[in-house]
């Protein structure tokens, strides 16, 4: 089996079975040392993953025979499932679906309860099942679909009347795991692929498991082994950087950026205040040791442009709070907080030392393309001031859109994409390419294009992706986040271009060099997450692969304190309490260390960066937090070593303050008693 190379597709989340297992192992932790427990792996396929689970928590490991039974003419479709013990479960809806005789079921269990004998005979010569009458049952399974042969499972072993029963499962989907939940006393599921298509996509290999496999697992003693030579956290605390308030010293920071063009620095939620902060002061080390001379973030190009055009000492703008104002579309916490009107406050004081020294200035940009009707609006503008003739033709394409009221572009996509208004897609790339043929034919006339014409072609380029992502919104999850992260990687190869050139603001030597301020879930590389198994693709995987030695990612991690979010998209920024994190998660491990604040360098081989590189869930807190459902809407699997190169810990944090926060924001906590989900 070989790795998937750069630019390949992912193949999923597990290498193989047994990596599966030990990460369900790392799930399933609390249970180590616990003499009642015994593991059983449904055969054949859960045998590797559950030899693992019995192996990391000591526990004696048995088959579980359950056979699937298949439709007739279709085997692979179950219409239930058979126990050893005769005990039978069927999909009610699905026998009533395909009119099955009482017969013909019959006929299709006797066939399989042959094949259940033989298995049993070969599998166990000489002996019998297990006892676990009393004791804790943990069933494993390398994945499910419908359920049939695990629900058969837990109902053959619940009529030995064990003290409770445990399910463990590498991949299902989700409706499966919801099921099985409430069926058992507890219930583990590793990833939840959606859409769910097959067991086999969340593996890189899934080769067939043989009978003599079996036997020899079944053989392979788990009781007795070895313990772990060092635990988990402490090969993580062993390899830790100590970074007070999340900065990790300078010299190691210069060492971790080297010579790279790009460097990518994220966040695990978009309202915490040490991530903001620390992110900040990494900058400024890059911006005066380094030579970076632009930051962009996950913010529309008109807002952050603004921002801009202040620091280069231009616009109508007094001081940073101002020029943050034109952040007013939710979430605006993300950038009218305290912590980034402090960072454009230094930044602007840095630009106006450089210009009085004739150094290059350092500006401000955004990569996102939510702004539909403002990046309109500031084609318009510039074209009125240059050509006249062309704004009126611009304003004729672009009142396609007033069928639509006000800037909503979230109705603007549901009316196109299901036929209730016109498609206004023709209409944005002829302006496009008409606005680009200007700028090009007068850049040729007049020498090299200035600030004013780069601004418009990339709101021009806004409005066309905006356009195309409102649209995709209404057509699936992955193609319009795709979208998205396209769109952030050409305007940041956009704005390096455009930084290359000869500029009116200090001549840049060599190849400009740009920070990224990003959640984790854009920065980090998405071929190292079970999304990218799905087809997601991010702004850090196309930027590594655009330029593979000229790039280099941060991830920011933390495990409990406060977070500014809102409960639903749209709402009220409040103060929310973060939970504390999941076992055996990414940040229930960092947390485990001890250490409050450090770095951990993925970059180098050691046995961190190897411990990392196995699956293991990871949270992502977005600008809704659903802590009643955090497992579900929080949590996913991913290799953390192939997704940053670095990854900074600050393992207590504080919600980041909102220049002009609601009332609630202060009074709006979600107490730590809040109800757990998946």
């Amino acid at each position: 089996m070989s790795e998937p190379q750069d630019g390949d597709a992912p193949r999923g989340v597990f290498a193989d079975r047994r990596e599966a297992g030990q990460a369900l192992a790392r799930l399933l932790e609390h249970y180590r040392g616990d003499p009642d427990v015994v593991v059983l792996g449904l055969a054949r396929g859960g045998l590797p993953v559950a030899w693992e689970i019995a192996a990391a928590l000591h526990a004696p490991m048995d088959t579980m025979i359950v056979r699937k039974l298949g439709a007739p003419g279709n085997p692979e479709f179950a219409i239930g499932a058979l126990a050893s013990d005769g005990r039978m479960v069927l999909n009610d809806d699905v026998v009533r679906a395909l009119q099955l005789s009482a017969e013909q079921i019959r006929a299709i269990a006797r066939e399989q309860a042959v094949e259940l004998a033989r298995r049993e005979a070969a599998y166990r010569p000489g002996r019998g099942p297990l006892d676990v009458a009393g004791r804790t049952v943990i069933l494993v399974d390398d994945g499910l679909a419908t359920g049939a042969t695990m629900f058969a499972a837990i109902d053959a072993i619940r009529r030995a009347e064990p003290k409770q029963i445990v399910v463990a499962v590498a991949a299902a989907p989700e409706s499966t795991c919801r099921e099985l939940g409430a069926a058992v006393d507890d219930f583990v599921c590793a990833t939840m692929p959606s859409p769910f298509r097959a067991v086999g996509e969340s593996y890189w290999d899934f080769t067939q498991v043989t009978d003599e496999q079996v036997r020899q697992l079944i053989a392979t003693p788990t009781v007795g082994a070895p313990p772990v030579a060092v635990p988990d956290s402490a090969v993580l605390r062993d390899a830790a950087v100590d970074a007070p308030a999340g900065i990790p010293p300078g010299k190691v920071v210069d060492d971790l950026v080297g010579d790279a063009r790009f460097v990518l620095i994220g966040e695990s939620s978009h309202g915490t205040h040490e991530f903001y902060s620390a992110r900040a002061e990494i900058t400024k080390r890059l911006i005066e040791r380094h030579g970076f001379t632009a930051v962009a973030v996950e913010a529309d190009w008109p807002d952050a442009y603004r921002v801009n055009r202040f620091l280069r000492g231009r616009g109508d703008d007094r001081d940073a709070e101002q020029a943050l104002a034109s952040f007013e579309r939710f979430p605006a916490w993300m950038w009218r907080n305290t912590a980034v009107r402090d960072f454009v406050d230094w930044l602007h004081t840095h630009n106006a030392r450089c210009r009085t020294a004739g150094a290059p200035e350092t500006g401000f940009y955004g990569l996102d393309l939510y702004s539909l009707h403002r990046s309109m609006q500031q084609v318009l503008r510039y074209l009125e001031h240059v050509d006249p003739r062309a704004a009126q033709r611009a304003r004729v394409r672009y009142a396609c859109f007033d069928q639509v009221s006000g800037d909503d572009g979230e109705a603007y996509g549901f009316s196109a994409a299901f036929g209730a208004g016109a498609s206004c897609e023709k209409e944005v790339v002829d302006q496009l390419v008409e606005l680009q043929r200007g700028l090009l034919t007068a850049t040729m006339s007049h020498g090299q294009g200035s600030e004013e014409q780069f601004d418009a072609l990339r709101n021009a380029w806004s409005v066309r992706n905006a356009e195309a992502y409102y649209r995709a919104m209404f057509s699936g999850r992955v193609h319009s986040w795709n979208l998205r992260d396209r769109h952030m990687a050409q305007t940041l190869d956009a704005l390096a271009t455009h930084m290359s050139r000869p500029g009116r603001y200090g001549r840049v030597h060599g190849e400009p060099r740009i920070v990224v301020w990003a959640h984790n879930s854009h920065v980090g590389d998405a071929r190292a997450t079970e999304l990218g198994a799905e087809g997601q693709v991010t702004l850090g995987q196309l930027i590594r692969q655009r330029h593979p030695t000229g790039c280099h990612s941060i991830g920011f991690t933390t495990s409990s304190g406060t977070v500014t979010a809102a409960r639903q998209w749209g709402g009220t920024a409040l103060r929310e309490t973060v939970r504390e994190p999941l076992p055996s998660s990414l940040e229930g491990l960092l947390h485990d260390t001890g250490n409050p604040e450090f770095l951990l360098r993925l970059d180098i081989p050691g046995p961190a960066a190897e411990l990392l590189n196995t699956p293991r869930i990871q949270r992502a807190i977005g600008v809704v937090y659903s802590p009643g459902t955090e497992r579900q809407s929080h949590y996913f699997h991913a290799r953390t070593t192939q997704q940053f190169d670095a990854l900074i810990h600050i393992d207590r944090t504080t919600a980041v303050q909102p220049l002009e926060p609601d009332s609630r924001h202060d009074a709006g906590a979600i107490p730590e008693s809040y109800p757990t989900g998946l």
